[in-house]
């Protein structure tokens, strides 16, 4: 089952002048996303990627306006058809500035806001309060306020009101941005365990290739509004001069891959930390092989 069907899918902003059209945001998107993947897109910062964001729980061109054609399916509905907030039930965002959706006294209010404007019943909204706070490992501050928390420690509460909402499909634009190592990896561990435990769709925008090779399935490079590249990390990775491209830095390890595969060194293709010290490991035992 698809998560996200967009076929031949343009989208242009409303024109800033009259009697003008805006350049096209999105061109021509090919793209569909299965029921459980974890699908990274990449890019410079203006390839398109937080408005595919958008448009993927409707808000793009529902509350944006301007002009759009094509295919746009997320879940099985016609995203622009449907209300946004009725398709916020089920596909939550999660935008890159925690501190913008943030509002809350407390970190559990926070995360029981959503669910209480479903209109659930005190138990119910508890329950789910527990679990998405579980779920983020945010159990120890749940009395705190939002102002007491680090980078990373905002952003997993933002994700948690998300889930608190118990969508189908999660949608996080840029959530690492700005934060330090730690929080970069607080976040990226919440998201690995969502996969793992919930198969949930995640749709994440970002720049982190390092974390985008340990836990992705795919990854989807964007330039300029269209998609250069829809590969699972082993292969996009592999490609440092279409990635220079769209201004998007491989790991390093993908960076000694490649160097060895133009030396004529025949090693396994690797795109992580493990693979690549057993492949290296394997050419030092045989360097002849």
């Amino acid at each position: 089952m698809l998560a996200v069907e967009f076929h031949e899918f343009y989208y242009r902003y409303p024109a800033a002048r009259p009697n003008e059209a805006a350049p096209y945001a999105l061109r021509g998107i090919e793209l569909e996303v299965e029921v459980g993947e974890f699908v990274a897109l990449m890019g410079h910062t203006g390839a398109g990627k937080s408005t595919l964001c958008m448009a993927m729980n409707g808000l793009v061109p529902q509350a944006t306006g301007g002009a759009v054609r094509g295919v746009q399916r997320v879940l099985g509905h016609e995203a622009r058809a449907v209300p946004v907030a009725r398709l916020a039930r089920q596909v939550g965002l999660v935008f890159q500035d925690p501190e913008s959706q943030l509002f809350s006294p407390s970190v559990e209010q926070e995360v029981a806001f959503g669910p209480e404007n479903l209109g659930l019943s005190v138990d119910a909204i508890a329950d789910r309060v527990d679990w998405a706070l579980d779920m983020l490992d945010l159990q120890p501050l749940r009395k705190r306020g939002p102002t007491q928390l680090s980078g990373g420690q905002k952003q997993r509460v933002a994700i948690a009101a998300a889930l608190a909402m118990q969508p189908e499909m999660l949608i996080l634009d840029e959530p690492t941005s700005g934060l330090d190592p730690l929080g970069t990896a607080e976040v990226f561990a919440a998201i690995e365990r969502l996969c793992a435990e919930r198969e949930m769709t995640v749709v994440l925008a970002t720049q982190e290739a390092e974390q985008v090779a340990q836990s992705a399935h795919r990854v989807v490079v964007m330039s300029e509004g269209s998609i250069l590249l829809d590969a699972p990390p082993v292969t996009a990775f592999m490609q440092p001069e279409l990635l220079a491209q769209a201004g998007v830095a491989p790991p390093q390890v993908s960076l000694v891959a490649a160097a060895l595969k133009e030396r004529g060194i025949v090693v396994p293709a690797f795109h992580r930390l493990d693979e690549a010290e057993k492949a290296l490991r394997g050419l030092w035992q045989h360097p002849h092989g």
